[in-house]
């Protein structure tokens, strides 16, 4: 309930930059104009606009400004959303048809680069080299981290190391940059930009861990898609690596793993997801998880007691918590 208040809260300013963003995937192409308004309409949590929001009110607090922060950010979340689902052979996100299967990988393709150049061209209206090169060097980030997850499907042999890794380039670092951004184009003091920066770091890490479990436990009315998804597609998530550790259950998930393979995830794969919600592995992940949340309600420790920090730990605690 508590996040619901604080989107109850923002409600004008979330509806303005909803408007933002339908106005900026519009264009003249009609099937590239659909294909944007559909995966726009398919929704979302909108939380890297809401992280830009709130950390602008550690500053000078002014939507017109924040708006050439907010939309372009969530555009590029958009893009690489259009993207996964391409190299995941993915038919539905969030309950919807994902743009690949409503149309076909190559309109998905093309979408995707759509929107990512739209948020580079809003992003240009703020005359600040900070922000771009911040943006510019997440973008690369973000695609090393997507080579690198294609790169180890179905590695039974990586390490948590890698894992983290690639969850920071893939997921935390795009939430990072939405505090850290938030702040700067607000002018906020460089011990709050860093606070911030520290703090969408660590529940960005929380958010991709959760995300995780939640493939692993949920249903595919909660996800919006069949639960699994991941390992069908041979991405091996931190739940796997520590269940891998389980020396009763790691031959029999190898042998699994490796029929999932072979049939090249077209494969009922029930008895694996048993086998990891038997072991330890999601306890495990769900306590580094809840450790990452810490870390970041603590990066917020001396910063101003104001609304916004408030509503900062709230979305921490739904995000380490969350079910969806």
């Amino acid at each position: 309930m508590k996040l619901l208040d604080i989107y109850s809260r923002m409600k004008r300013d979330i509806a303005f930059i909803e408007k933002e963003l339908e106005q900026n995937v519009y264009t003249e192409h009609a099937v590239l104009r659909q294909a944007s308004v559909h995966l726009l309409k398919a929704g979302g949590k909108r939380l890297r606009p809401i992280f830009v929001l709130l950390a602008g009110q550690f500053g000078q607090y002014d939507l017109n400004r924040l708006k050439y922060v907010a939309v372009p950010l969530e555009l590029i979340h958009m893009a690489t959303l259009v993207h996964d689902d391409v190299i995941d052979d993915a038919d539905t996100r969030r309950g919807q048809l994902t743009v690949r299967s409503k149309w076909d990988n190559r309109i998905a393709m093309y979408t995707g680069d759509y929107i990512f150049a739209k948020a580079l061209v809003m992003i240009t209206q703020l005359a600040n080299p900070r922000i771009h090169q911040i943006m510019s060097r997440a973008i690369v980030e973000i695609t090393v981290g997507e080579m690198e997850q294609i790169r180890y499907f179905f590695s039974a042999g990586q390490s948590i190391r890698d894992y983290l890794l690639r969850i920071k380039r893939k997921t935390a670092l795009l939430i990072a940059i939405s505090c850290q951004l938030g702040a700067i184009a607000s002018d906020a003091d460089e011990e709050a930009i860093r606070r911030l920066y520290r703090f969408g770091y660590n529940v960005g890490m929380a958010f991709q861990i959760r995300d995780d479990i939640l493939d692993l436990c949920g249903t595919e009315k909660q996800l919006g898609k069949p639960p699994g998804s991941d390992i069908r597609q041979g991405n091996i998530t931190l739940p796997v690596i520590y269940a891998l550790q389980d020396p009763k259950r790691r031959s029999e998930l190898l042998g699994e793993l490796a029929v999932i393979q072979e049939r090249d995830g077209q494969t009922d794969v029930n008895r694996f997801i048993q086998l990891v919600r038997e072991s330890d592995g999601i306890r495990r992940s769900d306590e580094l998880a809840s450790r990452y949340i810490q870390k970041a309600i603590d990066s917020l420790h001396t910063l101003p007691d104001i609304q916004a920090k408030r509503d900062l730990v709230e979305v921490a605690h739904f995000v380490g918590s969350r079910s969806y």
